[in-house]
């Protein structure tokens, strides 16, 4: 069964972004930026919100920029083909390779689990994380960790009273003062 993990980066006092909807402190340097790369090739799948497709629609026609170095091309050509599943009740088309959803984030896992294909779901964004969360349906937490304090914000960890118990599975440094954190749900 293909496994769901939500992936962000995330300030050390656990906000994606800051109270002003701020997230340039996560821009990531070359080190940051080839674990992405090398992390995108394990997605099969990704699952997003509104708010988190429309900034990465960026990378729809970035490639067509002739500065970009030869990382962002190919996180370019990994990205842009990638089936992505989006999210919103606002959005009444997407481009790409995506497919809009209106609902049913928990019926749509249950459908990529139970298709034949290769790579992990990815969930990208706080809220749609949140849900998935709340529905037990993520099996890792991937934080690229950012030594920042924003105050507040969006937090990376859904705010709710239900427990659940972490078996750490990696951690290592990447970057300028970034630390990775993997964890796997104890089942």
């Amino acid at each position: 069964m293909r496994s769901v993990t939500y992936s962000m980066n995330v300030s050390l006092d656990g906000y994606i972004v800051g109270p002003d909807g701020d997230f340039a402190w996560t821009e990531p340097d070359k080190e940051v930026f080839r674990f992405w790369i090398d992390e995108i090739r394990g997605v099969g799948v990704h699952l997003m919100g509104r708010r988190l497709y429309e900034t990465m629609l960026y990378w729809e026609t970035a490639d067509q920029d002739p500065s970009l170095d030869d990382d962002t091309l190919e996180w370019v050509a990994l990205w842009n083909p990638l089936p992505k599943v989006v999210f919103s009740t606002t959005l009444s088309e997407v481009r790409g390779h995506a497919r809009l959803v209106s609902g049913g984030l928990v019926e749509e896992i249950e459908r990529l689990r139970a298709e034949p294909g290769e790579g992990e779901i990815a969930i990208g964004g706080a809220t749609l994380a949140a849900e998935a969360a709340a529905s037990g349906l993520i099996d890792e937490y991937r934080a690229m960790v950012y030594p920042v304090l924003v105050g507040g914000g969006i937090p990376y960890f859904p705010r709710s009273e239900r427990r659940v118990d972490l078996e750490l599975v990696e951690t290592r440094p990447v970057g300028s003062g970034v630390v990775y954190l993997r964890h796997r749900v104890a089942r």
